[in-house]
């Protein structure tokens, strides 16, 4: 657990017994439990969502390649034009080209 000891641990909660009170210290410990509870059920959703997501950009990313293997003519009549880049986005960030 984030590379602690048991020495360091027991030194921490001897500490923390002593600075807090024993009164107090099972209200705070449990207020401690549910909130790293709390980070865990987030963290693994928010991993799933991403693992889903990516999935998503995966599965729509091998369609297109198959509908443009399986229709050429209509993969190029789909696909948009890029415009020509002008000399405004051709310039590097914080140099104007001189329009004068």
């Amino acid at each position: 657990m984030f590379g602690i000891g048991s020495t360091e641990l027991l030194i921490i909660l001897v500490v923390a017994l002593i600075v807090i009170g024993p009164s107090k210290l099972p209200d705070i410990m449990r207020t401690l439990g549910k909130g790293m509870a709390e980070f865990r059920r987030m963290s693994t959703d928010v991993k799933s969502t991403l693992e889903a997501e990516v999935d998503r950009a995966d599965r729509e990313q091998r369609q297109a390649e198959a509908k443009k293997e399986l229709y050429p003519e209509k993969a190029a009549e789909a696909a948009p034009a890029q415009p020509a880049a002008t000399v405004a986005e051709a310039a590097p960030a914080g140099k104007q080209s001189p329009s004068a």
